[in-house]
């Protein structure tokens, strides 16, 4: 299957999509997006040379607007445009591609040059586990508009069209998946000057590409965030060199290196070590391998056409071996990612509790690049709409993400709507053109993954009270909602067709995520239940009063099928852990009945002897459930447990980020047997929501924090806990401590908002802004709870 193109109906962008950009500025492009007559490995140059119009005066503004179909850099007059990385990144391409703007005012001159450098990137280079690329079009295209305003109102424009010509790059090879390969013999600066001889060159061709579909970036663009030394260079038994950066993290290796013209500098990237050497086999067909040819002189490469999940590194061919690595350095991981600003922080006396929260933030930043995926080093890096379904709420919290996440559910409105009304598993949405041959991956409507349509822009609603995202995905949550109730069985369940329900049960063989102890069919019924009370809760927020008592009316009934044919006496169909989560945490039952689950939930997880026995559905709603229900003992030694399967299991085993299995590293330091073992999955960190509201002690009222709860549940043997958060109307913050028993809470609550203080053992308090102090005496036996 192939992109449509621009005479294709389905290309045709719909009026709700249209409505969706009406807030965006229309542009009158003079530029046209340009490929050159020749490959060139993949990695063309682009080249224009102009002058500047004469007698309007001085220059006061000059912006360059830059995209392409792949992944862009540019250059004015040799020096870099922008600091910004993976230009335009990925979005459903056949509707939608974003354009960078830059002031680049300080670099022209009376004869300016613009160079394009473009990769493969997402557009044409690998995507998905079956080895295919370009699906989304066989040419390169660059796009480069420069605006130039002078003194006398003058305005100049220029941009690519087929006056430009194309050349060689240094860049040999290049692929998100597969890594890159730079000859620095080819490297020269000379094609940026004024004057430049490029008769070798090529010409360049005009696509047929409408500029309608040039968008501007909702979200942060990608850029480096640090750069991270090794904390370990040694020489393996079978005597290679390999370099720890002592944290699992995604970007590339920044090198540093003299050696003799020629040479070749190999880097392996993988996120474990297995046996003493590097654990390549969850990679699956990605190579993850950057391979650099010396000039012969000092060489500085940094493959920025690609991108790799790692921790470890095998470096081949360093002139001097490892010594000489140890004693003279050359390397750096550098960190890449969406530049999202940090607003949310945590903090407690349990160093293991702070490890898991640092592995969910690192985890959020390396699946956070352009598009929030699932893992960011393996043949796939693709944007499962369940992954962040559920932790959308944490990321929220943790960063300013809710442009990040505006931008992607732009695309997600997009495919839905070409998938007539249906959510894909993935957004951007490559699987549609991939013949997987998977008879597990059927083209409908599912729980958690569709539900991203809703769940996803309430979440965002709740974190920063911005009405746009209800405003612009209100079409796609009517849709899905609508959709989803079209799919019931005549008996009011969700009960047919294909679910990926409770998706890696620990229970389930390691080769079958899919066979988990909870019925699909309860899993997905709850799911709706939540889905049309928070799409009746958008619509009161937007004043749609019809939409209000339509959604309202779906979700009783599904409560009312739900009580009728899942529930019997306080037991819940397939009776698991995770159908009493879900039941519970998304308020399906009354409250005898709620009593009576809770009851049971926390049976069983004393029966799993606080072990996790979750999986993907369930885990992120286990201890609210928990909590909610009375059994805040259980949910602290749930968290607390340190045996396989939990949440400190992995941080016992030196993990960095968060695993997509709880045990892909089992405990004798072997990788898990299964296909899908990544090292770097952010969806089981979703805890870290409960770890804000329940243990630090601080969560929304109102959307956007107008109202604030202070409400920490200390237990677990935790003697204090902070957390803060930069919400829109300033910095909140809750610190609290135990000492001899009396526990002591001081709440910072910003200008204009207030705040209700709760804590155990006496009554509400409502306060305004300001810093408060309270103290009470607490139980002895609230902080006996101690590690599993």
């Amino acid at each position: 299957m192939r992109m449509p193109t621009s005479d294709d109906p389905a290309y045709r962008v719909s009026v709700t999509a249209v409505e969706m950009e009406s807030a965006l500025p229309m542009i009158a492009w003079r530029a046209r997006m340009i490929a050159a007559d020749t490959d060139f490995d993949g990695a063309p140059l682009f080249r224009g040379e102009f002058q500047l119009d004469d007698g309007h005066g001085d220059v006061v503004a000059a912006t360059l607007r830059v995209s392409a179909l792949g992944v862009v850099e540019a250059w004015v007059n040799g020096s870099a445009a922008s600091d910004e990385l993976l230009t335009p990144g990925w979005t459903s391409y056949e509707w939608r591609v974003r354009y960078a703007e830059w002031d680049v005012t300080a670099l022209v001159a009376p004869t300016t040059v613009i160079g394009l450098a473009a990769g493969n990137g997402w557009y044409r280079g690998r995507l998905g586990w079956t080895g295919g690329s370009g699906y989304y079009g066989d040419e390169l295209g660059a796009f480069a508009e420069l605006r130039v305003s002078f003194a006398d109102g003058h305005v100049q424009v220029v941009g690519t069209d087929d006056s430009w010509t194309a050349g060689p790059s240094p860049t040999t090879a290049n692929d998100l998946y597969d890594g890159q390969s730079i000859d620095a013999r080819r490297r020269s600066d000379a094609w940026l000057r004024p004057g430049f001889d490029h008769d070798a060159w090529s010409g360049v061709h005009a696509l047929d590409f409408d500029v309608a579909r040039l968008t501007p970036y909702l979200g942060p663009p990608v850029r480096r965030q640090e750069a991270i030394a090794p904390v370990r260079v040694w020489e393996s038994d079978r005597g290679t060199v390999l370099v720890d950066f002592g944290q699992n993290l995604v970007g590339w290796v920044r090198v540093e290196v003299a050696g003799e013209e020629g040479s070749t500098l190999t880097l392996h990237h993988a996120e474990v070590l297995e046996q003493g050497e590097l654990g390549t086999r969850p990679l699956r067909t990605a190579d993850a391998t950057d391979r650099y040819t010396l000039s012969g002189g000092f060489d500085v490469f940094e493959p920025t056409f690609t991108f790799h999940g790692f921790r470890y590194a095998e470096v081949e061919g360093w002139p001097g071996g490892a010594a000489a690595l140890r004693a003279h350095g050359g390397l750096a991981a550098v960190v890449v990612t969406s530049d999202l600003r940090r607003i949310g922080r945590f903090a407690t006396s349990d160093p293991l509790l702070n490890r898991l929260h640092e592995n969910a933030v690192w985890g959020m930043r390396g699946n956070f690049l352009d598009v929030p995926t699932d893992c960011p080093q393996r043949d796939e890096r693709l944007g499962w709409t369940g992954d962040i379904a559920v932790f959308a709420p944490s990321a929220v919290f943790l960063a300013d993400a809710g442009d990040f996440l505006r931008d992607w559910l732009h695309d997600l409105a997009l495919e839905q709507q070409h998938h007539d009304g249906r959510v894909p598993f993935v957004v951007p949405d490559v699987v549609k053109y991939i013949d997987h041959g998977s008879s597990l991956l059927k083209d409908e409507t599912t729980a958690i993954w569709s539900d991203a349509a809703v769940w996803v822009p309430w979440a965002v609603w709740m974190a920063y009270g911005d009405r746009r995202v209800l405003e612009e995905q209100w079409p796609s949550m009517v849709s899905h909602a609508r959709r989803v109730r079209g799919l019931l069985s005549p008996n009011g369940l969700w009960d047919t067709g294909f679910q990926f329900g409770d998706w890696l049960d620990p229970d389930a063989p390691p080769s079958a995520p899919w066979e988990a102890k909870a019925d699909r069919g309860v899993v997905a019924t709850i799911c709706a239940y939540r889905t049309a009370s928070l799409v009746a809760r958008a619509a009161g927020a937007l004043g749609e009063d019809a939409a209000v008592r339509e959604f309202r009316g779906m979700a009783e009934g599904l409560r009312a099928a739900f009580t009728q044919h899942y529930l019997d006496s306080g037991r819940i169909v397939s009776d698991c852990t995770t159908v009493y989560a879900l039941a519970i945490a998304f308020d399906i039952l009354e409250e005898a009945d709620r009593r009576a689950a809770g009851a049971r939930l926390a049976e069983l997880v004393r029966a799993s002897g606080h072990r996790i026995s979750t999986g993907f559905a369930g885990t992120p709603y286990v201890m609210d459930a928990l909590t909610r229900t009375g059994y805040l003992d259980d949910a602290y030694r749930l968290l607390l447990q340190r045996d396989c399967p939990s949440w400190l299991y992995p941080v016992t085993m030196g993990a960095t980020t968060i695993w997509e299995r709880w045990d892909s590293m089992l405990p004798d330091g072997s990788i898990n047997p299964g296909e899908m073992t990544s090292f770097n999955h952010y969806a089981l960190g979703a805890v870290v929501d409960w770890l804000h509201r329940t243990v630090g002690g601080l969560a929304a009222l109102e959307p956007g924090y107008r109202r604030i709860l202070v409400a920490p549940r200390p237990g677990g043997g935790i003697d204090w806990a902070e957390t803060s958060l930069e919400t829109p109307h300033g910095r909140a913050a809750v610190r609290w401590s135990v000492e001899s028993g009396t526990f002591t809470v001081v709440a910072e609550v910003p200008e204009g908002t207030a705040a209700v203080l709760r804590l155990p053992g006496v009554a509400d308090e409502s306060v305004g802004p300001g810093r408060h102090r309270r103290s009470v005496r607490l139980p002895v036996d609230l902080f006996s709870v101690t590690a599993g």
